[in-house]
């Protein structure tokens, strides 16, 4: 187990959407470089636009920039998209819009739901239900954007330890304005398999736990077992509610595998009370 401290990067980021927004306008304009967190004045002549000390043609851009959901950085003068193949795997930040939160994908597979919801509004909606209040020590398994942790500090957390495998994801995030956040004390980014992680922690040390794991695979079925909820309910307070994301139940096959989690969770201990966001939420009830 790792410690993090992460350093966001802090560059202009563009998508296609937006160039192809503000291709024909002219003059005083407010444009967002940062995916819709702030705004700043800009000045557009000739389909260039001009903000700060930065000249950018729009028209060029348009033409260079050939992924419609890729995300890109201005960086150092020049163009970076926010992808890139590493271990055996390609990550990529994609784009739901050039206002909003992006979503991460690896291998093809979003790490988020975005079909009529946006990934930050996902986060909101699972914290929501988790029910974090002021002052809560938060424990988020499987960091990916950091999005659920974030929003659990912005509910009052004061201390959330979110425990991430893979240190690709953390640099891809370093990227992404909308995971900046991370980087704040209250939240401690443990790199490290959370199977491995959690046994360091006490008994009822935590008051929230937010289990978001990838969809059920061979890789990411080890999050998925009766071994580790019972960690995780060894680690959660008497009357401590957790949320675990299991993927829409609409499926066959997924209205299998939820039935198998919820046996699961039931024998670790866990009352389940109900199902929503795409997750099973539970108590310990002593």
């Amino acid at each position: 187990m790792e410690t993090v401290t992460f350093k966001p990067v802090k560059v202009p980021i563009l998508t296609k959407s937006l160039i192809e927004e503000l291709i024909g306008k002219e003059g005083l304009v407010k444009v967002s470089l940062d995916l819709g967190i702030s705004k700043v004045k800009a000045f557009i002549e000739d389909n260039v636009l001009k903000v700060d000390n930065i000249e950018l043609d729009l028209t060029e851009l348009s033409e260079s920039i050939d992924d419609e959901n890729g995300v890109y950085a201005l960086k150092n003068g020049e163009l970076l998209k926010i992808a890139f193949f590493k271990d055996g795997n390609y990550y990529k930040l994609r784009a739901v819009s050039h206002h909003t939160a992006p979503t991460l994908e690896i291998n093809g597979i979003h790490m988020h739901r975005i079909e009529g919801i946006t990934p930050w509004r996902d986060a909101m909606e699972k914290v929501k239900l988790l029910k974090v209040r002021k002052c809560h020590r938060v424990l988020d398994v499987c960091t990916g954007l950091g999005y659920t942790a974030i929003n659990s500090m912005r509910k009052g957390a004061c201390e959330i330890y979110t425990i991430e495998k893979d240190p690709n994801v953390i640099g891809i995030a370093s990227y992404n304005p909308w995971s900046h956040k991370l980087s704040d004390p209250r939240i401690k980014i443990l790199l490290g398999n959370a199977v491995e992680v959690i046994e360091n922690f006490p008994e009822n040390y935590f008051d929230r736990i937010l289990h978001d794991p990838p969809r059920f695979t061979k890789v990411s079925s080890e999050l998925y077992t009766l071994d580790f909820y019972r960690e995780l309910y060894r680690i959660l307070k008497p009357g401590g509610r957790l949320f675990h994301y299991v993927g829409e139940p609409g499926r066959r096959r997924c209205k299998s595998m939820i039935q198998g989690v919820r046996k699961r969770l039931k024998m670790a201990g866990f009352s389940v009370l109900f199902q929503g966001a795409g997750g099973i939420i539970c108590e310990r009830v002593v």
